[in-house]
């Protein structure tokens, strides 16, 4: 690369520039197509118009542009009742569709860089919202009004401390405490290398399953995702179900661990938690389940344990918990992922010998600005409201960092190359990765809104290995649709059914009925078939592996 690329990849490492170039030039060279979009603009102008009128005169005929379901920002009921504000809501949203629509039909141009082209507009577009400003938010206007100002007084010395502190709060961030608030399920850490401790949770009934359930949880952000408030915790509810668990909570790395590779959180983690489990419980094998990121571990691990056929596998049927394995369309996320951004990440880690937890963090929220920054925006600094404490939130900005050549070798092949999904591309510890030798019983779990891990995408797994297969989709997203506990009267809801080697997501979800309820009850009793009669509750440990510290442990702790 010479220096005029490398002065380019430092301005614009993500492609923002080239991606609007191509669209821009595909235009000009096809202008009558662009007109009708214009025409439509126009006309669509002109209807706003008299619906603006018609409202102020007191006929409330429907909105010409009415927002998404999932909207948030036009509620207030000035978006309607008011003719200014209600033009400036329905202008806004023609702008938006308009400009979307031109983005993604153009003619002539790759999709990926019309999606690339198209989320980076969104995010102009997004910041440019009319609630985002005073004048411009009724809400935000009428506050100022009823507290005689105080509201943007108190949100300017919010601004002021969130200036300093680098970032907008979301959380108040030590309102819930470890391992008394969240992460308080009981139980002792029963292994610790320098990559991870293991935690074995203390069991709850007098009888377990014989197998027990070992979850390979993400390294971006923390285990207790998994085991927030004892009502929402996944953890607990197992224990209490009758199954032994445990847990990996992975270090959070400095610049000590900069050459620890995916390799070794194959091996010296994943692989090590479950050879832990299996020691304790003297069983041959176990229930695995990977989440994000562990999941897409954990599928590897099972090819790469398949691959030695003198030995069996130590996972006798397995769980992915929003998992991707084919990185073609990860979603929004690959608006950040270009072999330029890739080389600009590799040049910032070389320094530091990791990615900072923040900047991963940051990149998260912008998949979901209007929800995750700029709502934030609005209430800090324009209504003048303190942040609440919420335990996701603060798991949320908990972050950790990412070791430079883990985190170098995951964007190359995976995200950059997707090699998983073809046969023996991607080599792992020593060994090539076949999904199609894989034949353990999976149970897959996608969520509808996910922005991290597209359900279509996960749902790629039923027809990539050998196994017979279950999948259910979860309402809600990447989080709330994993934390779904049992409730009554449910407020979630889930499609579940066999996908063995199926590849079209749309007609498996066609072919299965939604039901109401949390998804936890039939991936119960998918479990329930499958591991084993019941045995006498084990305590933490054995002689091999005395109790070292009680959960949450220490590395969770680490900053």
């Amino acid at each position: 690369m010479d220096y005029t690329d490398q002065q380019v990849n430092a301005c614009d490492p993500f492609g923002i520039v080239p991606s609007w170039g191509a669209v821009i030039d595909a235009w000009t060279r096809n202008p009558r197509n662009l007109q009708q979009y214009l025409n439509d603009y126009w006309t669509g102008l002109f209807v706003i118009q008299q619906q603006v009128v018609k409202r102020a005169m007191g006929n409330l005929v429907p909105d010409y542009i009415a927002p998404a379901s999932r909207d948030e920002r036009f509620q207030d009921n000035a978006w309607v009742e008011n003719p200014w504000f209600d033009f400036l809501k329905e202008y806004y949203l023609l702008c938006t569709r308009t400009i979307e629509d031109v983005i993604f039909e153009t003619p002539g141009v790759p999709e990926k860089t019309r999606r690339r082209a198209a989320f980076w507009t969104r995010q102009m577009l997004n910041a440019l919202a009319p609630g985002n400003f005073l004048w411009t938010n009724p809400a935000a206007l009428n506050r100022f009004i009823t507290t005689g100002g105080l509201s943007l007084t108190i949100g300017f010395r919010l601004w002021l401390e969130d200036l300093r502190r680098g970032d907008i709060s979301m959380v108040e961030e030590d309102a819930y405490r470890l391992g008394r608030d969240i992460a308080c399920t009981p139980g002792s850490v029963v292994y610790r290398n320098d990559l991870l401790e293991v935690i074995q949770y203390a069991p709850a009934t007098t009888e377990v399953y014989a197998v027990p359930v070992v979850i390979i949880a993400p390294w971006i952000n923390k285990y207790y995702i998994l085991d927030l408030a004892p009502e929402k915790s996944l953890i607990r509810y197992l224990v209490s179900q009758g199954f032994t668990v445990f847990v990996t909570s992975w270090k959070n790395p400095g610049p000590e661990m900069r050459a620890t590779t995916f390799d070794d959180y194959l091996v010296r983690g994943a692989l090590a938690a479950i050879d832990t489990a299996r020691g304790i419980c003297g069983v041959p094998a176990v229930h695995a389940v990977g989440y994000c990121i562990g999941g897409t571990l954990l599928a590897a691990l099972m090819a790469w344990a398949a691959r030695d056929r003198r030995t069996p596998s130590p996972v006798c049927h397995w769980t992915l918990l929003t998992a991707l394995v084919d990185f073609s369309n990860p979603g929004d996320i690959d608006a950040f992922i270009t072999e330029g951004s890739v080389r600009w990440i590799e040049q910032r880690m070389e320094k530091s010998g990791y990615l900072d937890g923040r900047d991963m963090g940051l990149s998260f929220r912008w998949l979901r600005p209007n929800s995750l920054v700029w709502r934030y925006v609005i209430q800090n600094y324009l209504f003048g409201e303190t942040p609440p404490p919420m335990d996701v939130l603060q798991w949320n900005v908990d972050c950790t960092r990412l070791p430079a050549a883990m985190h170098s070798d995951y964007l190359r092949r995976f995200y950059l190359e997707n090699r998983m999904v073809e046969p023996d591309a991607l080599v792992l510890a020593g060994r090539p990765i076949d999904l199609r030798i894989v034949q353990a019983p999976l149970y897959a779990v996608g969520t509808e809104q996910d922005h991290i891990a597209p359900w279509k995408e996960t749902f790629r797994i039923a027809g990539l290995v050998s196994a017979p297969v279950r999948y259910t989709l979860a309402t809600s997203g990447h989080i709330l649709g994993i934390l779904s506990p049992p409730i009554d009267p449910p407020k979630r809801r889930y499609w579940s059914g066999e996908a063995t080697g199926l590849n079209d997501p749309e007609t498996w979800r066609n072919g299965v009925v939604k039901a109401p309820g949390s998804w936890w009850h039939d991936w119960l009793g998918w479990l329930r078939e499958r591991c084993g009669p019941m045995v006498p509750a084990r305590p933490a440990g054995d002689r091999n592996h005395p109790a070292l510290a009680p959960a949450p442990g220490t590395y969770v702790l680490e900053k």
